[in-house]
């Protein structure tokens, strides 16, 4: 079942073993004009001994006998495109570089044709460069401006066209060679053929996936599918993450968060396991229409030095959504159609919400053959989280109170994943195999990771450090996951100096990154105004001291079975050095969370939740003010809007959480009481959930029952 399940990959494969860098194949360069199609083409010819054939010289000038510029004004703009569309549909290649014109991904017909044989790479250069260089090369004309259309509208209005059609897409910068831009071309080529270099381990692995048998080797789809390592472990890429360079985070400054996102989700999986085309689509879906902000994930300022990095635009309003709502589209399109799936999930308050919601979203197709099943504490989430996850309740996703904690759940839900006679009596009785969506999937990181550098991104682009400037970050923290993203984009190369990891009184990692020693002995969990990170047992810590121990799954199994048998582990002197290279740490107690919420309220109007509270009074007290902090915003404030009112210090406080939320939306906040809670709210009625005891026995019963009802 959890083999590859794109089956041209293999054929992708063994096709290219055999063929040199391109064979019969074409490399066909595509971008605006001035992106440097033709000089690049020439040196990327030059390189590999093959021909180098550019439309505009050597096919529509001799087919035409006379210029480009000559047939454009002969016959105008849209004639100009059937004309030049028609010629391409003639031409025919093998083993060249081709230079299209700028125009040419403009006709459906004419690309098609030219794709069958061809590799397409985007040249994608940022548009304020395209105009200083046709500027400079005296172009005030391009094929479908007219005089009431400006240059830089129609450069906009194409790159739709050039999004549709390429394999592969490279950045290139203001001051980019083109020798540079031809090494990047031939380097993205490579990865385009080369996709079984982009393998998984577990962090727990002994040995690389280039050891593993071929055919055991875990790609992308397949860590997406099945989640959790077979040892227990959690997926890591074997190579690491890719690296962006300076000249390439720079050319997204300008960029739209969903550019970003396309961009640097492209670099993080393999065209092999989702195409760039596929990608976009998701991305699109995901970030479109379901957030109330248009700028998706926007970073606005508080105060003195500090930055709000607000994350709860998303239709459940937490940060949870940005992961959620790209989440269950990889995942229907990575899954084999030959089995079901049954998503388990659990939550200590957001991630529920946010799984039911972006599953329920999904094709009609795709709800039949995948259900979700998300377990919560019963009693250790807020009313209104509560509600969220009653109402968000669909066809194909369901939510089951647990009475105990949020390390039970998560707990349980890592047990039964490893139980391999369990899962393989599902497979094999009810054809139906199990999946996770909490952060141990790989995939939940990866949207993360873009809303990190988007925010560093945007700082730039509002003038208030140059690229290059550090920032720190600061993160109420829990499970590890959202800090972790933030460490995984400083890996990537955005600029960031520390990340401050904020805990409430459950302050296991703030003592585990001052000391090195992760103690579970005698600690319980006390339940906290900010119960998303009512987390003793972070699970992608896991993931980070793989990392700084510079992947060796021998200590990190030692580490973690340490952990689980006597309750405590301690790293070493060298890696804890290490680790305080990147985390400081600090936690916040119930007084001072709530002192926070009142004290920036009464001086901005600004209404943090409890959880950006949590981290604004651990910034205030470890930050040294010498650079930008980026404080995650990770929910509305309306999700908990007893704590909130209390803060606020309004006596009067009803149990009813719609009226509660009234209650706040009277007071004109900044921002918004969130429109999406509000709708949920109004639909809460006699909708019911199912509660069972913190037995992994019964859990198992419960998801037996549910494969029986979904899908048999």
């Amino acid at each position: 079942i959890f083999s590859r399940p794109v089956a041209f990959v293999q054929i992708w494969k063994s096709w290219f073993s055999s063929h040199s860098l391109i064979g019969n194949k074409n490399i066909i360069l595509m971008g605006p004009p001035g992106a440097g199609k033709t000089t690049v083409g020439r040196i990327v010819g030059q390189k590999l001994g093959c021909p180098v054939i550019d439309i505009d010289d050597d096919v529509l000038e001799t087919t035409w006998n006379m210029s480009v510029s000559e047939k454009l004004q002969d016959v105008g703009n849209e004639q100009f495109l059937e004309e030049e569309g028609k010629a391409l549909l003639k031409f025919s290649a093998s083993g060249s570089v081709i230079s299209l014109t700028g125009s040419n991904p403009m006709h459906s017909a004419g690309m098609q044709h030219m794709k069958k044989n061809g590799i397409v790479v985007y040249l994608d250069v940022p548009t304020p460069v395209i105009l200083s260089r046709l500027k400079s090369i005296k172009v005030d004309r391009i094929v479908g401006q007219s005089p009431h259309i400006s240059l830089k509208d129609i450069l906009q209005f194409r790159k739709q066209f050039y999004k549709r059609w390429y394999d592969i897409r490279v950045l290139c910068g203001g001051d980019i060679a083109a020798e540079v831009v031809a090494e990047k071309v031939l380097d993205a080529v490579k990865r385009y053929q080369n996709s079984e270099l982009e393998t998984f381990i577990s962090t727990r692995s002994s040995g690389s996936g280039r050891s593993m048998e071929k055919d055991s080797c875990k790609y992308f789809s397949d860590v997406v599918t099945e989640g959790l390592a077979p040892d227990g472990g959690l997926f890591v890429p074997e190579r690491g993450l890719p690296k962006f360079t300076a000249g390439e985070w720079q050319s997204l400054i300008e960029s739209t968060y969903i550019e970003r996102a396309q961009v640097i989700l492209e670099r993080c999986i393999h065209p092999a396991d989702i195409p760039a085309s596929k990608l976009a689509e998701i991305i699109g879906t995901a970030y479109g229409e379901n957030f109330t902000c248009s700028k998706i994930a926007p970073v606005r300022h508080l105060a003195g030095n500090q930055f709000l990095l607000e994350l709860f635009h998303g239709p459940t309003a937490s940060f949870k959504d940005f992961a959620l709502q790209v989440v269950p589209h990889i995942f229907a399109y990575c899954i084999p159609r030959s089995c079901n799936y049954l998503v388990l999930v659990a939550t200590s308050g957001d991630t529920g919400s946010a799984v039911l919601d972006g599953f329920s979203r999904l094709h009609d197709a795709d709800k039949q053959r995948i259900a979700v099943m998300n377990f919560f504490p019963e009693d250790g989430v807020s009313q209104i989280q509560k509600s969220q996850m009653i109402c968000c309740q669909k066809e194909n996703a369901w939510s089951v109170g647990v009475k105990s904690d949020f390390d039970f759940c998560q707990t349980a839900i890592k047990q039964i994943f490893t139980n391999s006679d369990y899962t393989g009596f599902l497979t094999v009785e009810y054809g139906t195999a199990l999946a996770a969506a909490n952060s141990i999937n790989w995939a939940r990181l990866l949207p993360q990771v873009v809303y990190h550098a988007s925010a560093y991104l945007d700082l730039v682009h509002q003038d208030i450090i140059p690229f290059g400037s550090p920032v720190d970050v600061c993160i109420p923290t829990g499970n590890f996951g959202n800090i972790l993203a933030a460490l995984y984009a400083k890996m990537m190369g955005i600029p960031i100096r520390k990340c401050i990891c904020a805990s409430n009184e459950n302050n296991i990692l703030t003592d585990f990154i001052r000391t090195g020693v992760y103690d579970l002995r005698g600690r319980k969990l006390i339940p906290t105004f900010s119960p998303a990170v009512d987390i003793l047992k972070s699970s992608n810590l896991e993931r980070y001291l793989h990392l700084i121990a510079n992947k060796d799954g021998q200590l990190v199994t030692q580490l973690y079975n340490q952990l689980e048998n006597q309750g405590h582990f301690q790293l070493q002197k060298d890696l804890l050095e290490k680790l305080q290279q990147d985390l400081v740490a600090g936690w916040c107690s119930e007084e001072d969370c709530l002192a926070a919420i009142h004290s920036v309220y009464s001086t901005t109007g600004y209404i943090l939740d409890t959880h950006t509270a949590v981290a604004k009074v651990v910034a205030d007290r470890l930050q040294d003010r010498t650079c930008p902090v980026i404080i995650s915003s990770t929910a509305h404030y309306s999700k908990f809007a007893p704590a909130i009112l209390r803060a606020l210090r309004i006596a009067e406080i009803k149990q009813n959480p719609l009226s509660q939320l009234h209650l706040l939306s009277s007071y004109s906040p900044l921002p918004p009481v969130h429109w999406g809670l509000l709708e949920t709210l109004k639909k809460v009625g006699n909708e019911d959930h199912q509660v069972c005891a913190a037995d992994i026995s019964m859990l198992m019963s419960r998801i037996e029952t549910l494969i029986q009802n979904h899908f048999m």
